[in-house]
C-alpha cells in the first residue's frame, strides 16, 4: 500500500481489492453474466435486490445508460437506501424474519426469472430468506456477498446458514470484515469503506457479459442509451416498448 495520503491509501487499497476480484472471480463473473443472458433469451425477466448501502449497487444497474434496460430493483419499503427515517431502521428490519415472504408475495418475480441479491455479510434474515424463497419460486439467484463474514461471524437466521448457502452463483467481493480498509493510531476506528466501490464494479462485470454473452448469440441486447445523447430518448423508447412486458420500473 502506498506510503501517500490517506486518499492515495484507499485508492490503492480499491484497486488491490478489485484486482483481486479479477484474478480470483473471474469464471463466477462469467458465469453469472451467462445466466443473466440465459434467462433474457429464454424470456425471463432480471430484478436485482440489495438492502441499506448494499442497495446503491443494486440501484447502479437499473435503468443505467449502457446497461440492460431488463434489470428492475426489487423494492422493500424501509431497507432501500438510507431515506428511511431514523435511518437505522433499515437494519433492524434486515433482521425481521418474515419480510422476505412478504415482499415476494406481492412482487412480480416468477419462475424462470433471475434475481442478483447483494448483502455485504449475508448474515441477515432478509437477503437469506429472500434467496431461500426465490429459488422455491423457480428463480434463480446470484448472491454477490463477502465469503470472509461466513467464517468469521455468526448467521442471523434462524436456520444458521448465509446468503452463499441459497444461491446458483456466488461473487465473492472479497470485503474483510467491517468494510474499512484504512486505519490509523490517532483514530479510534478504522474508516474508509470499499464494498460500493467493488461492488459496483462486479455488478457492472456482470452486466457486461450478460450483454456479450447474448450478441454471441446473435441476440441484440436490450441495452439502454444515455439520455444526454442525440438520439438516446428515441433508442430507449424502442427497448422499452420491445421489452416493455419485463421492465417495472416505468409501471
Amino acid at each position: 500500500m502506498s506510503d501517500g495520503s490517506l486518499a492515495d491509501q484507499f485508492l490503492d487499497a480499491a484497486i488491490d481489492l478489485l484486482r483481486r476480484v479479477r484474478d480470483e472471480q473471474t469464471e463466477s463473473i462469467t458465469a453469472a453474466g451467462t445466466l443473466l443472458a440465459d434467462t433474457v433469451a429464454a424470456g425471463g425477466r432480471l430484478f436485482a435486490f440489495g438492502a441499506g448501502h448494499s442497495s446503491l449497487p443494486a440501484q447502479d444497474v437499473v435503468y443505467r445508460a449502457g446497461g440492460l434496460a431488463l434489470m428492475n430493483l426489487l423494492v422493500v419499503p424501509g431497507v432501500v437506501g438510507v431515506d428511511v427515517m431514523p435511518a437505522t431502521l433499515g437494519s433492524a428490519l434486515e433482521r425481521v424474519d418474515g419480510l422476505a415472504s412478504a415482499v415476494l408475495d406481492t412482487s412480480p418475480l416468477r419462475a424462470g426469472d433471475a434475481l442478483v441479491i447483494i448483502s455485504l455479510s449475508g448474515r441477515n434474515a432478509l437477503p437469506v430468506e429472500m434467496a431461500m424463497n426465490a429459488r422455491a419460486l423457480g428463480v434463480k439467484v446470484i448472491g454477490v456477498t463477502s465469503v470472509a463474514y461466513a467464517t468469521e461471524t455468526r448467521s442471523r437466521h434462524s436456520s444458521g446458514t448465509y446468503l452463499k448457502d441459497h444461491c446458483d452463483i456466488v461473487l465473492d467481493s472479497m470485503i474483510a470484515i467491517g468494510d474499512a480498509t484504512l486505519a490509523l493510531d490517532t483514530v479510534p476506528a478504522p474508516f474508509a469503506p470499499a464494498s460500493t466501490v467493488v461492488t459496483s464494479a462486479i455488478m457492472q462485470a456482470v452486466m457486461a457479459t450478460a450483454a456479450g454473452s447474448l450478441a454471441d448469440r446473435g441476440i441484440e441486447p436490450p441495452l439502454l442509451r444515455s439520455g444526454n445523447v442525440d438520439g438516446g430518448h428515441e433508442w430507449n423508447g424502442r427497448v422499452m416498448k420491445e421489452y416493455g412486458d419485463r421492465i417495472f420500473y416505468r409501471q
